[in-house]
């Protein structure tokens, strides 16, 4: 216990800190993560009050068909700084992300994978680098899964970034803190893995700045991948096409103004 409170002490800024410091809204988008979905919450939680005294903690229950509702129930009872979104059916990962991005409304937003492949606590590095940055972006030091994931995601990333024209160190790390007020300009559409791309492109193209932090990345010890697996590919090559078209040849990457904006009402 004396070990417990010396290694808090270490990381805590002064509460005077704390207190001025901006909100953060934390997110995971579950699905499928029931054995590891609780130890995040608490553990995102321990590392949110290090940080500032505005905080929440959001999960999005993406109709997963496991326990991962009954343990959210259990930790709603126990946490009242988190809030549950469920979806009533799968709406994908995509869909997920839309849905914590939209319930969260601190300053600050904070996301990753409910899967635990990432630690939490390197949240405090992210914040840190966060000063003149409109979005901190992880970048995984090692990749750690299996061969033809990693093959399949080398190509993936350089394919997208050629394609896209885009300058971020890793694509699809999804460990990132990005500040609320860029999604007065930035508009989600995509239901699937490829919002990340759709993100990450909407974000540069509109001239945020983007700060890249190392972050350790851990083999999965529950559940699977939804994104890279050998029968969705066809599926991701048509849909990254057509995400190519809307964003580089047409160059829809900004929010539409409301029409009353457009007509200067």
């Amino acid at each position: 216990m004396i070990q417990s409170r010396r290694v808090a002490s270490e990381h805590s800024p002064p509460s005077s800190s704390r207190a001025g410091a901006p909100g953060i809204s934390a997110f995971f988008p579950a699905y499928g993560d029931w054995g590891t979905i609780a130890s995040l919450v608490l553990l995102v939680s321990s590392v949110l009050r290090e940080l500032t005294d505005d905080w929440e903690v959001i999960v999005v229950n993406d109709a997963s068909p496991d326990h991962t509702g009954l343990i959210l129930a259990e930790l709603a009872a126990l946490c009242p700084r988190l809030r549950v979104v469920t979806h009533e059916r799968n709406r994908g990962y995509g869909g997920a992300l839309r849905s914590g991005f939209a319930a969260a409304n601190r300053e600050w937003i904070f996301y990753t994978d409910g899967d635990a492949q990432y630690d939490v606590r390197e949240l405090r590095e992210l914040w840190a680098a966060r000063d003149g940055a409109d979005m901190v972006n992880g970048y995984k030091i090692q990749r750690h899964d299996p061969l033809h994931r990693i093959v399949i995601g080398k190509l993936y990333h350089w394919l997208v970034k050629l394609a896209f024209g885009l300058r971020i160190r890793d694509v699809d790390c999804d460990f990132r803190l990005v500040r609320r007020a860029v999604f007065e300009k930035v508009e989600l559409t995509r239901d699937s893995g490829l919002i990340c791309v759709e993100l990450v492109t909407k974000i540069e193209k509109n001239g945020f700045r983007v700060v890249p932090v190392p972050v350790h990345h851990y083999h999965r010890l529950h559940g699977r991948s939804q994104f890279f697996n050998v029968a969705r590919v066809g599926r991701v090559a048509v849909g990254l096409f057509g995400l190519w078209w809307e964003l580089i040849v047409q160059r829809r990457v900004t929010r539409a103004a409301p029409a009353g904006a457009r007509s200067g009402r």
